[in-house]
């Protein structure tokens, strides 16, 4: 193997070793972010199974607007908070 062989070799070996860390690197920053997709995607399985929610919020949002749909939503998360106690 020649001295031009052989450098190559060499890098192409500190390349790999260097993309396996970033590649390691990358999947453990991604992690959050793949839990919260799979927790997104269970969500809208189950939605799903149920279009008639998923109208009447639709319907519900247009109708009378998020802004009021949340102002309603705390209010309706207040009142269920308070009737547990």
């Amino acid at each position: 193997m020649s001295r031009r062989e052989q450098s190559l070799a060499e890098r192409r070996e500190e390349l790999v070793a260097r993309s396996a860390a970033q590649r390691a690197a990358l999947a453990s920053d991604a992690e959050p972010l793949i839990r919260n997709a799979a927790t997104a995607d269970r969500i809208l399985t189950k939605l799903r199974r149920y279009p008639i929610v998923i109208g009447v919020a639709a319907a519900g949002v247009a109708l009378l607007g998020s802004r009021r749909i949340f102002d309603l939503a705390s209010r309706a998360l207040t009142l269920y908070a308070l009737l547990r106690r």
